[in-house]
Parts: C-alpha cells; sequence; structure tokens
C-alpha cells in the first residue's frame, strides 16, 4: 500500500504540473456526465415515473453507477491503455519486476480528471437520496456503501476482462465497450425497464444489475430481505472468471521482442 501511495503522488504531482489541461479535462469530464443527467431531466419533464420508479429514483440508480464507474476508472485507467503497453514493450518490463503484474498495470496511469465525473455523481446523489422516498435505517446506509464500493471492483474487473482480451488481439476490441461503457450507459435507469432479457443477461453474465436494481429494491422496500441487501457481495464473484481469464491470456502471452 505504502508504494502504491507513492505511485499515486507521482501521478498527482506529474499531472498538477499542466494545470490548465488538468482543468479542462476535468471540466470535459463533468460536462459529458452532465449531458446524460439532461437527458433524464428531458425525459421526465413528460414522464412523471419510469416503470413505477419516479426522478430522484431513477437519479439515484444514475449516480451509483456513475460514482462506482468513475473510481473504477480513476485508478485502474492502466487496463485502459493496456493494449500500448503491449505493443511498445512496456508490459514485457513488468513482466521481470518483482511485483505483481497487475498491480504494475494499475500503478502505471492514474486519471485525476475523473474528479469531474466523480464530482457530478456526488452532486446527484445528495440531491436524490433524500427526495428519493427511501427511509434510512443502518442496514439501508450499509447497503447503499456495498452498492459503491463492490461496484468499483466490478467495473474494475470489467476492465481488467477487457485488457485481457488485448492478450489474443494485439489491439482492444471495440464490442467490449459495450461490457464497460454500455453497462454504465444503461446504469441511467433501472435495469428492469430493459426487460427480463436484459435484466438476466447483466444478473448472471455481467453481474451489474447485482449492485444496481436488486439492493435497491431494497432500498425501496420493494422487496424484503438479507438476499437483496447483500446482493452487491454476490458481485464479487465475477473476480473468479475476470481474473481466470487475464492469467489465461498471460499464459499464452508472446513477448513483443522489444
Amino acid at each position: 500500500m505504502k508504494l502504491y501511495l507513492k505511485y499515486i503522488s507521482i501521478h498527482i504531482k506529474s499531472q498538477m504540473q499542466y494545470k490548465v489541461s488538468l482543468i479542462f479535462m476535468t471540466l470535459g469530464q463533468f460536462l459529458v456526465s452532465f449531458t446524460a443527467f439532461l437527458g433524464l431531466l428531458f425525459i421526465f419533464i413528460n414522464f412523471r415515473e419510469v416503470n413505477d420508479f419516479t426522478f430522484p429514483q431513477v437519479l439515484l440508480c444514475f449516480s451509483i453507477v456513475l460514482l462506482a464507474s468513475s473510481l473504477a476508472e480513476a485508478f485502474g485507467r492502466g487496463f485502459d491503455l493496456f493494449p500500448n503497453m503491449i505493443g511498445n514493450g512496456e508490459f514485457d518490463r513488468m513482466l521481470v519486476r518483482p511485483r505483481w503484474e497487475v498491480f504494475l498495470v494499475v500503478a502505471s496511469k492514474m486519471e485525476i480528471s475523473r474528479a469531474g465525473r466523480l464530482l457530478q455523481a456526488i452532486l446527484v446523489l445528495i440531491y436524490a437520496l433524500p427526495r428519493s422516498g427511501i427511509e434510512w435505517t443502518a442496514g439501508k446506509i450499509f447497503t447503499l456503501f456495498l452498492m459503491i464500493t463492490c461496484g468499483g471492483i466490478l467495473f474494475f474487473l470489467l476492465f481488467l476482462l477487457r485488457a485481457g482480451i488485448s492478450f489474443f488481439t494485439i489491439e482492444g476490441l471495440e464490442f467490449t465497450n459495450i461490457f464497460v461503457d454500455g453497462t454504465r450507459e444503461f446504469g441511467r435507469y433501472p435495469f428492469s425497464v430493459y426487460g427480463k432479457e436484459v435484466l438476466w443477461f447483466l444478473t448472471f453474465i455481467i453481474p451489474i444489475a447485482l449492485i444496481q436494481y436488486y439492493p435497491l429494491l431494497y432500498l425501496l422496500d420493494m422487496e424484503k430481505g438479507v438476499a437483496y441487501m447483500l446482493t452487491p457481495l454476490i458481485s464479487l464473484l465475477f473476480i473468479f472468471p475476470a481474473y481466470g481469464f487475464w492469467r489465461f491470456g498471460l499464459r499464452r502471452y508472446k513477448s513483443t521482442g522489444s
């Protein structure tokens, strides 16, 4: 952890050298997510509810998914650039260092400009929480905490899975953005609005519904029981296929010779 904090300090200092650029990049990230918020706002000008969910309840979904994905992007940015690391031989150098290769990839890049999206998510969350009609208890506060933290880990695992594909393709495939950027975009609404087939896919294949839809039902008292409260923890089982695929690709990796 001490070494990772040192890496974070280095990245922050290096990016702060270009303050104007950093400010504009952060502002750009904020505005991108703000347009998504405006899209929701325009829809609810004409509709009071979507699939029995009110505007503040939908904003709660939107903010939780945005917050989780922003955290994962900030600290897992190295996996976005992983195809470049393979192509220029940087990953080869990582493999001969006495550290876990996943740690080295993570530590190689950090985007503090993602604070723009993070700020947007926090502001929307602050707005939505008192208006969502939730009667807060210790259990529900804990559930909200699990939704955000487990969501961040799950998005991080999606980045890891996408990076693993680069072992076989050299360049990342655009279709993999469906599972990362697509799930974030779908997360604007409770996943039930997309139909049973999509909900099933996002429950058992890409388990993003476990950190958004099912615990939301518990928060809104639409469902009772500890099972709905703890579904974000179940989503962490995704670590086995994600990391397993990474190791599978790593064992078959051939050096670029750089």
